[in-house]
């Protein structure tokens, strides 16, 4: 599954709010907040008359960029936390914050999630000591992420470490073993994710 490289500042503008927490990106939406393209301001305008549907697409978009996952992999977690127990929302929510690359980024080893599915698949990321390449590989309760040891002196690592904070309640980081820790499934009230996960749900539910 092919990994997003467009620019980030101008999505984050279409949606008009920062999603990665990043001060250039918080000064390009601030200086910049209108929709990207020749109308973007006349588009702001007409924002607040989107359609039932549209809200919807927005929200599934949104978690989608923040993520860092295409529309097919983003189908088969909603039908995977649809057949979950309990609802469907938080269940995909705790599936995508479980991807390995987007706890390699929450433990602070990596400045973006983008950084982060780089790092894993060029093989520089241990799951309990042993190598996984898989950016989509579930994280379970207990599992230990590693740095490999000949990128513990990496400047892009030891940059993200000093900027990325995520003091998360259901993962513990040790910063001086370059080592974190799943502690528990993460509750809906944990994951720093700005989304209406009902609407996706209603998305998903309408065309399936």
């Amino acid at each position: 599954m092919a990994s997003y490289h467009g620019p980030k500042a101008r999505v984050q503008r279409r949606f008009g709010e920062v999603l990665v927490p990043r001060t250039k990106y918080q000064k390009i939406v601030e200086k910049r907040g209108f929709p990207p393209g020749d109308h973007g301001k006349e588009k702001q305008f007409r924002s607040g008359r989107r359609s039932d549907f549209g809200m919807q697409l927005n929200e599934k978009q949104k978690l989608a960029f923040i993520f860092n996952v295409r529309e097919a992999q983003m189908r088969r977690y909603f039908l995977r936390a649809r057949r979950q127990s309990g609802n469907t929302g938080e269940n995909l929510l705790r599936l995508l914050e479980r991807r390995l690359d987007n706890l390699v980024y929450r433990a602070g080893f990596a400045a973006t999630i983008w950084a982060a599915r780089q790092i894993v698949k060029h093989g520089h990321i241990l799951v309990d000591g042993k190598r996984v390449d898989l950016p989509s590989f579930q994280m379970n309760p207990g599992m230990v992420i590693s740095v490999k040891e000949n990128m513990r002196t990496n400047v892009h690592v030891l940059e993200a470490m000093e900027s990325v904070a995520n003091n998360l309640p259901y993962l513990t980081v040790n910063k001086a073993a370059f080592s974190a820790t799943l502690l528990n499934l993460p509750e809906r009230t944990d994951i720093p994710v700005p989304v209406r996960e009902q609407l996706i749900v209603e998305y998903y539910t309408r065309l399936t």
